[in-house]
């Protein structure tokens, strides 16, 4: 599956638009990984732990919005967009979304 963030893809020609794709996951932080991004936090850097988390969920949300592609009969996925947002205290939502498109 082809996933792009623009209207078009170079080389190829958009034959239908079939809707949007969209995939999602909301993740929580846990008591393990706050403790060590508490003592990171003292004495300042990045927060890995924190930074795992997030790319995990955006793989997911990722692979999620190409299954909803693929069961909308795509062969790719134009304007890729990743929006979060706050669901509860410690926990976030990761939504991967774009339009689902025929190409030749």
């Amino acid at each position: 599956m082809k996933l792009v963030n623009t209207e078009t893809i170079a080389g190829k020609t958009i034959v239908d638009s079939l809707g949007i794709a969209r995939g999602s996951t909301v993740r929580s932080r846990n008591a393990v990984r706050d403790i060590l991004a508490s003592l990171k936090n003292i004495i300042g850097g990045e927060v890995e732990e924190y930074t795992k988390l997030q790319a995990d969920a955006r793989e997911q949300a990722i692979v999620r919005m190409i299954d909803d592609a693929k069961k909308m009969g795509a062969d790719a996925v134009v304007n890729v967009r990743f929006t979060t947002s706050v669901v509860a205290q410690g926990a976030s939502e990761i939504l991967a979304s774009g339009t689902a498109v025929k190409i030749k």
